[in-house]
């Protein structure tokens, strides 16, 4: 799950390394730039050149949704920047559990601006 650049190297390490990915969930393709053509995010991007299935649900709280996630019956299930809170139901699904890779220490600099957050602090 993931939806901006900062997400394409994990999704990219998961494939090189063998893991099974069995999805990839992204934002919804959206207006983008000066002539607001609709744009598919970068990580949608990079799974279709990987081959990969691509799922862009407006949310994750719908029954369908749920359902369907339910069905890939994921053993684990690996979060970066995706942009939505994942519900209760969704972070109990995997055997392994959810794993959320953040710029930079949470809780300290959550929100809009980690990496600026945590370097105008002085974080290494």
């Amino acid at each position: 799950m993931g939806t901006p650049d900062f997400a394409v190297p994990p999704l990219g390490y998961l494939v090189q390394n063998n893991y099974d990915v069995l999805a990839v969930y992204t934002r919804v393709d959206r207006p983008s730039g000066r002539g607001r053509a609709i744009a598919a995010s970068p990580v949608k991007t990079a799974a279709l050149e990987l081959g990969l299935t691509v799922k862009q649900p407006q949310n994750l709280k719908g029954p369908e949704t749920l359902a369907e996630m339910a069905a890939l019956k994921p053993d684990a299930i690996v979060v970066c920047a995706f942009g939505q809170i994942l519900p209760r139901a969704v972070l109990d699904l995997p055997n392994f559990g959810c794993f959320n890779i953040h710029p930079s220490l949470l809780p300290r600099h959550r929100g809009a601006a980690p990496m600026p957050a945590a370097i105008l602090c002085g974080d290494d």
